[in-house]
């Protein structure tokens, strides 16, 4: 049976709780890193220091003889910046991804008439996608045919 401490929690419930507590403050620090990483990555100034990082290395070429170690710097500079650019990215675009469906089903639940299903379509099977997708796709061509013909009666009247 596990002890009480002093305040009346059992050891392993306060151990638990201090994980979370602190995975919650590591997964805060990593959302608003990654986020400002990609955020800054994407700037052009980013764009010109990588430019300029790979003239210097070129240029430094003739002084290392255009040596293994030399070539050695850029590929593993690159591939390490990479590497990590992968996570920072991926975790910023799911992030951005589930505040976007969010939205969208904010917007689908408050419309009256939506089919509130959909507002977690994310959720949804591969195969249940695709035949909603087709069933959409249907739904929208017949509407675009039904709009088309009331524009060439309207056009048709405007004429006479």
């Amino acid at each position: 049976m596990a002890q009480k401490n002093p305040n009346g929690s059992s050891g392993s419930g306060a151990i638990r709780e201090s994980i979370n507590k602190q995975s919650a403050i590591s997964n805060e620090w990593f959302s608003r890193f990654a986020h400002e990483s990609a955020r800054l990555a994407g700037k052009p100034l980013a764009f010109i220091a990588a430019v300029v990082v790979v003239l210097i290395w070129a240029a430094t070429g003739p002084l290392f003889h255009y040596s293994d170690t030399w070539q050695l710097v850029i590929n593993t500079s690159t591939t390490i910046i990479t590497f990590l650019m992968v996570f920072v990215i991926q975790h910023t675009q799911n992030r951005d991804t589930m505040a976007l469906q969010v939205k969208l089903a904010e917007l689908i639940i408050a419309v009256h008439g939506a089919k509130n299903r959909l507002a977690t379509a994310e959720e949804l099977s591969e195969e249940e996608l695709e035949r909603l997708h087709k069933e959409y796709s249907a739904q929208a061509d017949t509407a675009r045919s039904k709009l088309e013909q009331r524009r060439a009666k309207r056009t048709k009247a405007e004429k006479h």
